[in-house]
């Protein structure tokens, strides 16, 4: 193996190593990984809530044996093969060993590393966006018409990852109309692998359709409960945040690809970044949704620094340059990844509000970071859960629903009695399994609905009694209830059949 390849293989070892140690074990899964480990016993096209590749993995997963390994493995693996694209990238640059370096340091030490830990559609998305980039510059270099349909199948399978990446094609159609590059438009093959690009993603578009667009019911829903607590100013100030340590290596890129010859024919690169940027603040976009936009950026600019940093007294500023991500790091893992407990944050709340990261999507700070939150109490939940069932009668004829599907998800998850958990939540809806009849119900709910609760679904049982709740005080199911309804005496199955119905027809 070459000294270019050890280098290569150490960063990968090293982001593999980092992903498992930045998550502290008192930590559970978090809620939205619940939901994407259950797609896997579920394999469709789409879903309410993910287009199909999360299924997939999920899928994998499980017939690996499901533990949390592996489950952290994947969303590893996906930012390791960002960092390997990235290389790849600097090398179709002609960049040198620093550069190289210089690259995989600032790309490893980022907000990566925060979203690699979590097992969701975000760590592929931005491994596709750097994909599809690096793929246009193979093109841009060679005019090869094979990278287009490269190209296709890169961005069909990141569409059918998360339908963010629809993003990159509206910040960059239209900077390659004002550059030379705009030539493509009038070659036949760009249209044949637009086609391929449909055909590969045409299983999901023609199953949003057969099930009335449920992307555009989701859409509605997060703009209304979550996009409209979003400041575009906070949006922008978090971009900053999220590649601070390489930000240096950013602005470098973007200044060279408007005055470093050698980068001429790649200046739609320029446009397309700010073109990106808007489409997002237009949109009042989640600020993670726009990270995927910057690390080919970041070859750019370590190739553009090496050659600025190549001889005389310059030289010597290589090891500070490659320093100052790991640098900036390391005050970061204090405060930026699940590896601290709920009592150290409470205790240093104010390094985490100065940060934002104690502002959840309702819009207010909260005592811990909302993901932190949306990571514990599960185990405790699932644990609860399992002993109301057994101790019910005919507790096999139990239906188990949940408010949201993280509980539901959670207690699938964790459950030793291999029960299985729904709700009228997310995807959920459609996996109540009504073959069988059910006479006991076991219903998790939110504290302030206590009362309700008890008043409208005792008189449909013989026996009814809050069993449980949630106590873990960090927890964002904090106070959680759990609620057991036993000696059915009316149709369950029917009653719920109705629910569902009436929930679908409400959206």
């Amino acid at each position: 193996m070459t000294k270019k390849g050890f280098i290569l293989v150490g960063f990968i070892t090293l982001k593999f190593v980092l992903q498992y140690v930045l998550i502290s074990p008192e930590y559970d899964l978090q809620r939205d990984e619940y939901l994407h480990l259950d797609l896997g016993h579920h394999l469709a096209w789409g879903y309410l809530s993910v287009p199909p590749f999360t299924s997939w993995i999920s899928r994998i997963i499980y017939l690996l044996g499901n533990s949390v390994f592996w489950v952290k493995f994947f969303p590893a693996l996906f930012g390791a093969l960002t960092i390997l694209v990235v290389w790849k990238a600097i090398e179709e640059l002609k960049g040198n060993l620093f550069a190289l370096i210089l690259g995989a340091t600032s790309v490893l030490f980022s907000a990566l590393l925060s979203l690699n830990t979590l097992y969701q559609p975000n760590s592929f998305d931005v491994l596709s966006w750097t994909t599809v980039f690096f793929i246009v510059i193979k093109y841009f270099n060679s005019e090869n018409p094979k990278w287009l349909f490269v190209a296709a199948i890169i961005f069909a399978l990141g569409f059918l990852n998360k339908y963010n990446i629809v993003f990159l094609l509206l910040g960059f159609l239209p900077a390659i109309l004002l550059t030379k590059q705009r030539s493509v438009f009038v070659q036949r093959k760009l249209y044949l692998a637009l086609l391929l690009g449909l055909l590969l993603i045409s299983p999901n578009l023609l199953w949003q359709y057969n099930n009335n667009f449920p992307v555009i019911t989701h859409l509605k829903e997060l703009s209304n409960t979550q996009l409209v607590n979003i400041d575009r100013f906070d949006f922008l100030k978090s971009q900053l945040l999220f590649f601070i340590g390489s930000l240096f290596v950013i602005i470098s890129g973007l200044y060279a690809l408007l005055v470093y010859k050698p980068f001429k024919k790649y200046k739609a690169f320029f446009w397309s970044f700010f073109f990106t940027l808007i489409v997002f603040i237009f949109f009042k976009a989640k600020d993670y949704y726009a990270i995927g936009l910057y690390p080919i950026y970041i070859s750019f600019g370590s190739v553009f620094l090496a050659k600025i940093l190549k001889s005389g007294w310059k030289k010597y500023l290589q090891p500070i340059a490659i320093a100052i991500p790991a640098l900036i790091f390391i005050p970061m893992f204090n405060i930026a990844f699940p590896n601290k407990s709920p009592e150290y944050i409470v205790t240093h709340s104010d390094s985490y509000k100065e940060l934002g990261l104690l502002r959840w999507e309702d819009g207010k700070d909260h005592l811990i970071p909302q993901d932190y939150a949306d990571m514990l109490g599960w185990k405790e939940l699932a644990k609860k859960v399992d002993s109301v069932y057994s101790k019910l009668p005919n507790a096999d004829q139990t239906l188990i629903v949940c408010d949201n599907y993280g509980q539901a998800g959670a207690i699938n998850y964790y459950t030793k009695l291999g029960i299985k958990a729904v709700s009228f939540n997310a995807d959920y809806i459609n996996w109540f399994n009504l073959d069988q009849k059910y006479v006991n119900l076991i219903r998790i709910k939110n504290y302030r609905e206590k009362d309700n609760e008890l008043k409208e679904t005792s008189p449909y049982f013989k026996s009814s009694v809050l069993a449980d709740s949630i106590t873990n005080k960090y927890a964002r199911e904090f106070k959680t209830l759990i609620f057991a309804f036993s000696g059915s005496t009316i149709d369950i199955n029917k009653r719920i059949k109705s629910e569902i119905k009436e929930v679908k027809n409400d959206h």
